[in-house]
């Protein structure tokens, strides 16, 4: 069964890491409290609009009936990066009953654990750094768990490894942190 909203789950977290980034980017050395606010916003809303969204597709697919004993699967096919002969990649997503449960802690908790970091990162100079790097680290994951070729699963476990090191080396300039 093919869905045509399955590309927003991984893009809404991705828009929201390339929001932050600009502000990041934009912002020489700290974010004043509305651009501070607004980097919140949008770090909070995208995963969770993100969430909302594969509520919606978990509701979608308990309304699908197994088939031969086959499990039910929404897909959608973004593009095709190649074909030789009858073998052909496409860059799709497969949402099955396994992907769905991954991802509804993926954004569910996502969002919440994002909620908590604005908090606690609020004073601090990166802020806006740091929620781009969550999001991207949440798009990464979406991407690993939302992949219907081994290739898109494997770009998503790379994103996982990048945000994982620009995560843990956030503060890299502050010694403590880094021996802790």
């Amino acid at each position: 069964m093919n869905a045509s909203y399955l590309w927003l789950i991984p893009a809404l977290p991705l828009l929201g890491a390339i929001i932050n980034g600009g502000l990041a980017l934009g912002s020489a050395k700290t974010l004043a409290g509305p651009s501070r606010g607004f980097a919140a916003l949008i770090a909070v809303l995208f995963p969770a609009l993100a969430f909302a969204i594969t509520c919606v597709g978990t509701g979608h697919l308990a309304h699908v009936p197994y088939r031969d004993a086959i499990a039910p699967a929404l897909t959608q096919s973004l593009w095709s990066w190649f074909h030789t002969g009858s073998f052909s990649l496409s860059f799709g997503f497969l949402f099955d009953r396994l992907s769905s449960m991954m991802l509804l802690f993926i954004t569910g908790i996502g969002s919440l654990i994002t909620l908590y970091s604005v908090g606690y990162m609020w004073a601090d100079r990166g802020f806006a750094r740091f929620m781009a790097y969550l999001n991207l680290f949440l798009f990464s994951m979406i991407l690993l768990v939302l992949g219907a070729s081994l290739p898109v699963t494997f770009l998503g476990w790379e994103g996982v490894g990048l945000c994982s090191y620009l995560l843990i080396g956030f503060w890299h300039t502050n010694t403590e942190y880094n021996d802790a």
